[in-house]
């Protein structure tokens, strides 16, 4: 049986990266997973991409689990009442919820200043990165604090301590650190009732974006790096997709609890690895070397 069976767990923005990764492992580990987002067959979101949330599922459940795509645009309330009420219905508990939902990459403009930057696009980014999350927290969290033990995960990019480096796009700045405060509150809403909030961010991600954008595949990726240098310590979404797992099945997770994680951090407390067997630290890899200046090679940081 799997560490995690007989759980519920609702991953809200699973339809490709680093959500879709999460769902699968919660799914390999025994959980019934909600994947949710606005992409599915019949439709395309405004990201653009192919991916859609009924292939998540179904990876899900070859993994092992149960994956349930429920179609949902977590920025409408009604849209995700009507999903925790079906959760509900179906299982009576909600045993972790991942609040994952994102879709801004394309409206970024780095390097620009606040006033020539496209206001509509950027307000849109905080929307979609503040809004769906506190709209979902919202609808979710009663039904998860009805047993003790829930864990809530804010997905983000970047530690906080990396976050102190400004992102060069103010609301995009904004957008990414806001997840980690939300986790610093919402610790402190679930403390009394048993639960768990923590904020987490992948390293250098290598989603099915990233993947495209250097003309690479997960089996070529290594071939990015000349034109990329930093792109040697990017990791798979599985990476992440481990990290949440261990975190869900660690009894005493509450030691986390408000606090800013990485996968590559967690890597080192819990002992995963890549799908390749690597453990790479690129948070620490930015910190020290990029950032800081330390003449290290990227190899000390896989």
């Amino acid at each position: 049986m799997g560490v995690l069976e007989g759980k519920v767990a609702l991953v809200a923005g699973a339809t490709r990266g680093a959500g879709r990764a999460m769902a699968v492992e919660l799914g390999r580990a025994g959980a019934v997973v909600y994947a949710t987002g606005r992409t599915t067959r019949e439709r395309r979101s405004e990201v653009g991409r192919p991916e859609t949330i009924e292939e998540t599922a179904e990876l899900v459940t070859a993994a092992g689990g149960t994956g349930i795509a429920v179609p949902t645009d977590h920025l409408e309330p009604d849209q995700v009442r009507a999903l925790v009420e079906r959760v509900d219905r179906d299982h009576g508990r909600l045993d972790v919820l991942v609040n994952d939902v994102w879709g801004g990459d394309h409206l970024l403009e780095f390097d620009t200043k606040v006033w020539d930057v496209d206001l509509a696009a950027g307000l849109r980014m905080l929307r979609l990165s503040i809004d769906t999350h506190a709209i979902t927290s919202h609808f979710a969290l009663p039904l998860l604090v009805r047993r003790p033990g829930g864990l809530v995960v804010e997905i983000t990019d970047g530690t906080e301590e990396f976050n102190r480096t400004y992102r060069d796009n103010l609301f995009y700045d904004l957008a990414k650190i806001a997840p980690t405060r939300m986790a610093f509150g919402l610790a402190k809403e679930l403390q009394e009732y048993g639960g768990t909030a923590v904020s987490l961010t992948p390293g250098f991600l290598r989603s099915e974006r990233m993947l495209d954008h250097f003309g690479v595949t997960e089996e070529t990726w290594r071939d990015a790096v000349a034109a990329s240098p930093h792109f040697a310590v990017a990791e798979s979404p599985v990476f992440i997709g481990r990290a949440l797992v261990a975190l869900a099945a660690d009894p005493e997770r509450a030691r986390w609890n408000g606090r800013s994680l990485s996968s590559g951090e967690l890597a080192k407390v819990y002992g995963f690895t890549d799908a390749d067997g690597s453990r790479p630290d690129a948070m620490g890899y930015f910190q020290d070397v990029v950032y800081g200046g330390k003449d290290a090679p990227v190899e000390d940081y896989r």
